[in-house]
């Protein structure tokens, strides 16, 4: 196991923050969590099918990122693991959980599945299967809000887009690229690397010169700063910092979150090449769990309220199965719909 960096700069200790907050973070990480626990289940039980790529260990970035973002003004860009994004990013789990059925209430009609979750609604991009695919597309977002914004002199055009990706992605082509011209135009955009070790089942550390990823924003003079992904406040605390400084026209950030995933790459993936050691290691870092103990010790909630909300989003999570296997298949007669824009 690769030794432990040090991430110094956003130290959770020192942060405050007041009970509403602490309790919103709470749930949409729990939120997260047991949505996740739930697709495992149904599709094991064979009611889900295809590439399922689940986000366990993961949720203090999307939660630390996205809810500190405007939810249906600022844009999310996300990849094939997906569903939490959504979630963070205010799609109903109703439509998330229709989506993963293939049914046409979900929220891409059912025609996306687990890994092309989509939401105009709620300036959900899109998750993209192929490994840094979203890069560009967040890119263009960014760059049409600072056209807007300066050129046409749109001053409510202020969105800031976050573009999520995996360490395997730092070494493409399109990393590099969208990198370079973000930082040439100054775009209000901050590009959030969720390194949890493992692409696929390639160790990081194995595939790339620099593992550091947020040195390599030094190469275009733009800020990069790395995270402890698996705290919620310290990620929270970097995602304010480069919305702030997106918003006021000073350009993209790149985050780099170390995380973990608990699960394999995918359900199918019967995750072997990952030592029991590392896993058992990192599982010590939950981040909800740390997250809990932090709220009980801080005597910003209790034990029994942060339960009455496991138990209020695991409802959230039935009610949402329910919704999905009653809801209806997309008609054939509409097989061609939805390939161009309508009017």
């Amino acid at each position: 196991m690769a030794a432990e960096r040090t991430v110094p700069k956003f130290d959770s200790s020192s942060i405050k923050i007041t009970r509403e907050e602490g309790l919103m973070l709470y749930e949409d990480m729990v939120l997260g969590r047991l949505f996740e626990d739930k697709c495992a289940e149904m599709y094991y039980r064979g009611r889900m099918f295809g590439f399922v790529h689940l986000y366990n260990g993961q949720e203090a970035v999307s939660t630390g990122v996205i809810r500190a973002m405007r939810r249906d003004e600022d844009f999310v860009s996300s990849t094939y693991r997906d569903h939490v994004h959504a979630l963070s990013a205010g799609v109903p789990a109703r439509e998330v959980m229709a989506e993963l059925f293939g049914k046409a209430t979900g929220c891409s009609k059912g025609r996306g599945g687990s890994m092309h979750m989509f939401s105009a609604q709620h300036k959900l991009l899109g998750g993209y299967a192929f490994v840094a695919e979203g890069i560009p597309v967040a890119m263009g977002a960014a760059y049409q809000s600072k056209y807007r914004k300066d050129a046409l002199g749109d001053a409510s055009a202020d969105q800031v887009t976050a573009c999520f990706f995996g360490d395997g992605a730092s070494n493409n082509g399109q990393f590099f690229e969208c990198l370079n011209m973000s930082a040439l135009w100054k775009l209000p955009i901050i590009y959030v690397v969720e390194n949890n070790k493992w692409a696929i089942g390639m160790a990081h550390d194995r595939a790339t010169s620099q593992p550091e990823i947020y040195k390599k924003a030094s190469v275009f003079s733009m800020a990069g700063v790395e995270v402890d992904g698996m705290d919620v406040l310290a990620v929270r605390a970097a995602a304010q910092e480069a919305v702030e400084r997106a918003r006021a026209g000073e350009g993209p950030t790149l985050i780099e979150a170390l995380t973990y995933r608990f699960r394999g790459h995918s359900l199918a993936d019967p995750d072997e090449l990952r030592s029991a050691e590392e896993k058992e290691y990192w599982a010590t870092k939950d981040p909800i769990t740390r997250f809990a103990d932090y709220l009980t010790k801080q005597k910003l909630a209790t034990a029994q309220e942060l339960k009455d909300l496991d138990k209020k989003v695991q409802e959230i999570i039935n009610d949402a199965v329910a919704f999905a296997e009653s809801s209806p298949e997309p008609d054939p007669s509409e097989l061609r719909r939805y390939i161009f824009a309508e009017d």
